[in-house]
């Protein structure tokens, strides 16, 4: 008998630039995690044969943060191939869920059903009293929606969906399955491709123990930490091994607080150690790992080239605004010099729109930091109330303004009103945080801090040109960024006139040739920065550099210009 296919498509949306165009490129820098769990699951429904001899799974994943994604080209195989489908836009953060519901109305017009899923949904339904506007319109165009983690979950919701049963609303959200022998996320290597680094991605836990207001995953994944076995960790980093992947996003907001740290080290310090495997990988921490025995040490020996730091401030007052007590300002150097040690590269995040923040406290801390913190790469972000957040629900519970395009809430654009700085000078002040950063003084004091600390400067050019360029040419966050732009005319954010050809396409040509001569002319800028530090000879030094021991110790009190007794409090 000729089997029945069920077509399993899975999308992970990008979402609009400012003109309504798909961030999508060549190539990007970021995986989707969320894309290789659901990837993962589906695989092993299909190789479970969920649905019997008599069903065949077929599994089609996009990425479109580096990937067009043909809309009317799936749907007629879907028709031309025969059977069931169901369209699963997955991951949806709060900024992709227009670009989402933009996607869903093909497959819904062809008669699929489409489901959605990820932090947006998830978010508002575990912190607000009622769904929010753009949610409920999307039900109302026939979008099921899916709330939780889909472990354990998949197997029923694609009998649903084989039946024509698919519900409304899949609400797992007081259910968070445990992690030990689940199934483990995985990408097939031509997904994988689509990466700048050939990078894969998975999470070797979920949930986090601490409160930041501003923080989503505290109430999306819990605050009980969950997490993987070694076993299981091992066993897909070798199936990625097999298809010639060897670097790994750990997607974790917070490795460091995973209980299960020390075994997954342990196991791929084994693999790297005793079988020679060149493996590498970047984490998230925060900033007190440097306080847990041998986590450093063990993370560089299993791979760990580059580490994300959550410093999100330097001032304690701001720190206890929001929540984050456990950001003890007077350790910070003492946390980035232990890294240095063992030659890892630190990024760190850092949040602008605090309420003591002001354009020239701003551009005072960020002195401070290039003077007196030795992190390489810093990011700026807006403090966005994102669903989700308790910041948000408490925006909501009061009435007050948020924009109500969620196409904004990408942490680059102004979404709420702020104590005493008006909207656009929020927003200009987070355009210049990155030009008072990456000055050329400070670029150059970069590369000498590595060379000092045994890290070749060489490793820091292509990330500086990541940070620095993609945001300052391409207006977009470097973490969305990606290797040469892809601009569709015809793919525009709904509600906006499609351009003239006659004026698109010469437009974008000069785009694609001024952001190429500009780069050139920015990595040789760089190139000669780097030529000149590591021609000079001379021993470096500086207050960065100074161990916190051998240093006066009112200079870290000093970091945040406040009194001695602030520091103090935002340490308890």
């Amino acid at each position: 008998m000729k089997r029945t296919l069920f077509h399993l498509v899975l999308i992970k949306p990008t979402h609009y630039d400012d003109d309504g165009y798909p961030i999508t490129w060549l190539r990007s820098h970021i995986p989707s995690n969320t894309l290789a769990a659901l990837y993962g699951l589906g695989e092993d429904c299909r190789q479970r044969g969920v649905f019997g001899p008599d069903v065949d799974i077929r599994i089609k994943p996009f990425d479109e943060t580096n990937t067009r994604v043909r809309s009317d080209r799936i749907i007629a195989d879907i028709k031309r191939s025969g059977g069931k489908a169901l369209i699963c836009l997955v991951g949806v953060q709060t900024n992709q869920f227009p670009r989402a519901v933009d996607l869903a109305r093909p497959f819904l017009e062809a008669g699929f059903p489409v489901m959605l899923g990820g932090f947006h949904v998830s978010g508002c339904l575990s912190m607000l009293p009622e769904l929010p506007p753009d949610i409920v319109a999307a039900q109302e165009m026939g979008v099921a929606l899916f709330a939780g983690e889909a472990e354990g979950r998949l197997g029923g919701v694609f009998a649903d969906a084989l039946a024509g049963n698919l519900k409304p609303l899949y609400n797992y959200m007081n259910d968070l399955p445990g992690l030990q022998e689940q199934v483990t996320p995985f990408l097939p290597i031509g997904i994988i491709r689509g990466y700048s680094e050939t990078l894969g991605a998975f999470d070797a836990g979920r949930g986090c123990p601490f409160q930041c207001s501003f923080c989503t995953i505290i109430n999306v994944q819990g605050r009980k930490s969950r997490w993987r076995d070694a076993d299981d960790v091992e066993a897909l980093v070798r199936a990625n091994i097999a298809q010639g992947v060897y670097r790994f996003f750990i997607t974790d907001d917070n490795f460091a607080r995973n209980r299960n740290w020390e075994a997954i080290f342990d196991r791929l310090i084994d693999m790297r150690e005793k079988e020679g495997l060149t493996l590498n990988f970047i984490i998230q921490v925060d900033t007190l790992c440097h306080r847990i025995p041998h986590f450093i040490e063990k993370a560089a020996r299993a791979g760990c080239a580059r580490v994300f730091i959550g410093l999100e401030n330097i001032n304690p007052d701001n720190l206890l605004a929001a929540k984050k007590k456990q950001n003890r300002v007077h350790e910070y150097r003492q946390m980035f010099l232990e890294w240095r040690k063992h030659k890892v590269i630190t990024y760190a995040g850092y949040i602008l729109g605090f309420p003591n923040d002001t354009p020239e406290r701003v551009a005072r801390d960020i002195r401070t930091v290039q003077e007196e913190l030795p992190v390489d790469l810093l990011e700026f972000f807006i403090l966005t109330p994102l669903p989700g957040s308790a910041d948000h629900k408490q925006l909501d519970a009061t009435g007050a303004w948020m924009d109500p395009d969620m196409n904004k809430y990408d942490l680059e654009h102004v979404t709420a009103h702020h104590a005493v700085m008006s909207d656009a000078e929020w927003q200009d002040l987070y355009s210049r945080a990155f030009d008072l950063y990456y000055s050329p003084e400070h670029i150059e004091r970069l590369f000498r801090r590595a060379k000092a600390s045994g890290i070749k400067p060489v490793r820091l050019v292509n990330h500086v040109l990541q940070f620095y360029f993609t945001f300052r040419q391409e207006k977009v966050h470097p973490l969305q960024g990606g290797f040469f732009r892809r601009k569709i005319r015809n793919q525009r954010r709904s509600g906006l006139p499609r351009e003239n050809p006659l004026v698109f396409y010469p437009r974008r040509a000069w785009e694609i040739a001024d952001t190429h001569v500009r780069l050139v002319a920015f990595y040789l800028f760089l190139h000669r920065i780097r030529k000149r530090v590591e021609r000079d000879t001379a021993p470096y030094i500086d207050a960065a550099l100074i161990p916190i021991a051998e240093a006066d110790d009112t200079v870290m009190a000093s970091m945040a210009r406040v009194p001695k007794k602030a520091v103090a409090e935002a340490a308890d």
